[in-house]
């Protein structure tokens, strides 16, 4: 059953503000340490345990392990990505394997940034860009968990 173009374009504006809060919500907990095996917020995260806990709070199931992401929601184009996607990495030293899971807080294609907690330098919950050479060659793929 279809719904009328007002319905539609209300669930569109839902989903969107839904995206905007993912992120904001997520933002909080830049500067977060990263420790490896946690998904507390009071003692830091691992990279798929921030993923988790972010979206666990906005009622969305996703894998707690980075390798669960291989073949979870939905790929998408990176030309489609938008605000709350996960985009998948392959492993640092690994490039069989899935490594590392972020979630998209500009989109902008190619040129998107995304939030995650690095084992990198860093070693806290950062924003990075798609397009440094770092992540470009570990990119697996981009995926809609809200709409999966």
């Amino acid at each position: 059953m279809l719904l009328p173009k007002e319905e539609i374009v209300k669930e569109e504006i839902r989903q969107e503000t839904s995206r905007v809060a993912l992120v904001d919500f997520a933002k909080t907990f830049i500067d977060i340490p990263y420790v490896y095996s946690s998904q507390d917020p009071k003692k830091g995260f691992d990279c798929s345990g921030f993923v988790n806990y972010v979206f666990k709070n906005f009622d969305i199931q996703v894998p707690r392990s980075s390798s669960g992401f291989k073949n979870f929601g939905k790929p998408i184009s990176v030309d489609d990505i938008a605000l709350g996607d996960v985009l998948v990495f392959k492993g640092y030293q690994d490039s069989t394997s899935i490594g590392h899971v972020g979630i998209v807080c500009e989109a902008n294609g190619k040129n998107s940034k995304f939030i995650h907690a690095s084992s990198g330098k860093v070693m806290k919950v950062t924003i990075s860009e798609l397009n440094s050479s770092h992540y470009t060659k570990r990119f697996y793929q981009a995926i809609d968990v809200i709409n999966q």
